[in-house]
């Protein structure tokens, strides 16, 4: 969830989202969603996991996929089974 106005003309830090990143690593991309906007996206949700974690702007959707594996080299030149 995206800091609301108020926090952004603070200049408010929210060092959470740099461990998330830290997490996830830099191939994920990280879409900052308006405040109400979330509320909406996480009514449509599969599911909610509550968690103790009680950092400020902690809120996330995670969004599953397919994930499609990175072929190896080695692997390229290997023979199938025919």
């Amino acid at each position: 969830m995206d800091l609301v106005d108020n926090d952004k003309s603070k200049g408010l830090q929210v060092p959470i989202w740099e461990q998330y990143k830290q997490i996830v690593g830099n191939n994920v991309q990280f879409e900052m969603v308006e405040r109400f906007q979330f509320y909406e996206r996480a009514k449509k949700a599969f599911a909610i996991v509550r968690t103790g974690e009680s950092a400020i702007y902690a809120n996330i959707i995670l969004k599953k996929g397919v994930v499609v594996a990175k072929k190896h080299p080695a692997s390229e030149d290997e023979d199938t089974n025919e």
